[in-house]
């Protein structure tokens, strides 16, 4: 059975446009969807062809991009006695939850048990399930008593040839990247802090090299300037989290060209930073135990500056909160942004093109520009004039294919 959207012409009117190559919305604009792809963008001047085609008018709603989130994970339920296929089931329905409900058609795996990512991965691109565009890292690597044990998703290491054959077994699993778990967090046990580095000199040798060499990105979980540096003067991909950098830390990921998903949400979503209703109403969730919440609250200021000083010097950023429900994060993170001093055109970019970009296919999306693949969103009002905006979610396409309607 052919689909609309892949094998026939679809007609997007009515359209006010924010590409996300231009920050000024064009109204009046057009698009025109062939086998998935975008054929055509028409600002209000000029009429598209509609003749044969499925023509959508789209009433003036705000055209742009499908969001992505590049830090995700599974719901941590390991140790609640769910099965493996329960924890997988479970997965699935969140990723797919995202994009129905939040328009999310991208995202990025940063540590998932059992390899489920790559069955959901493998599952989505075979269109046996609609779900978004999914980049699988596999278990993420850490050593013996190191990051997170508790969240079921760990893999631990020790020395040079540990990481090495932990490395080689996720790339025959199937994974796109590599997450390795320098230090601590903000959120775990006294001998998991951020302020713990937990490799050794010849461990990150080690682990960094095979990665260069077989060509597969580094997600570096790094939370103190010691480690900072050292992913960003080793080659890593990509810095996550970075609490307690410093000036020299942003600096070397500039020149490096390391990209830095600083995950504010975990710093900032606890009860007594709350502002907006969507941020309470998260926090009314037992999400955090209070001692958790308590360590996070102490990190938020230099963090929030961490994000500053990267957003004016040119350090290349993309969106991912590191919390759950997958179909609330992504939102969340995007307030967040904008809260610190980001303008909701750098935080809609970092949900968008540049998230892409990370993902290594900011040439087939991200963006609503011709040849491009249409993944779209349209929402009911302005999220340059308010990032909230975004909650007023009309229709998802994915490949030109409506996988959300809402008007």
């Amino acid at each position: 059975m052919q689909r609309v959207g892949e094998t026939m012409r679809r007609v997007l009117t009515n359209a006010t446009l924010i590409d996300c190559v231009n920050p000024r919305p064009v109204p009046g604009a057009s698009v025109t969807i062939e086998r998935g792809r975008i054929v055509e963008v028409l600002d209000g001047s000029r009429s598209p062809i509609t003749r044969g085609a499925d023509v959508i008018d789209l009433a003036g709603g705000y055209l742009l991009p499908g969001l992505w989130d590049v830090h995700i994970h599974p719901d941590y339920l390991a140790s609640t006695g769910a099965s493996v296929a329960e924890q997988t089931a479970v997965f699935g329905h969140r990723l797919m939850e995202a994009l129905t409900e939040s328009g999310v058609v991208g995202v990025r795996c940063a540590g998932a048990a059992h390899f489920m990512d790559v069955a959901w991965k493998r599952a989505f691109d075979a269109d046996q399930y609609v779900g978004p565009r999914v980049f699988a890292a596999g278990y993420f690597l850490t050593t013996t008593g190191g990051h997170f044990l508790t969240s079921g998703h760990a893999r631990e290491c020790d020395g040079p040839y540990g990481f090495v054959r932990a490395i080689r077994e996720q790339i025959k699993n199937g994974v796109d990247h590599i997450k390795l778990n320098l230090t601590g967090g903000i959120m775990g046990p006294a001998w998991d802090r951020h302020t713990h580095s937990f490799l050794l000199d010849d461990e990150l040798e080690a682990a960094f090299a095979i990665c260069r060499k077989r060509g597969f990105p580094v997600i570096a979980h790094a939370a103190n300037a010691e480690t900072v540096l050292a992913a960003a003067r080793l080659g890593a991909h990509s810095v996550e989290h970075g609490y307690a950098m410093n000036a020299e830390c942003v600096e070397s990921l500039r020149t490096h060209g390391t990209w830095y998903v600083p995950t504010l949400a975990i710093s900032h979503l606890t009860a007594d930073q709350a502002r907006d209703p969507w941020e309470k109403r998260w926090d009314e969730e037992p999400n955090l135990a209070p001692d958790l919440c308590h360590r996070a609250g102490a990190a938020p200021d230099l963090h929030r500056e961490c994000l500053r000083q990267a957003l004016a010097t040119g350090v290349k950023m993309a969106l991912g909160p590191d919390i759950r429900p997958l179909k609330e994060a992504a939102l969340l993170e995007m307030g967040l942004w904008v809260r610190d001093g980001a303008t909701p055109w750098q935080a809609l970019l970092a949900a968008t093109r540049h998230a892409a970009q990370l993902c290594g296919v900011g040439r087939d999306l991200g963006t609503v520009e011709v040849d491009k693949r249409a993944d779209l969103i349209v929402v009911g009002a302005d999220p340059l004039e308010n990032i909230a905006n975004l909650r007023q979610l009309r229709l998802v396409f994915k490949d030109g294919r409506i996988v959300s309607e809402k008007r």
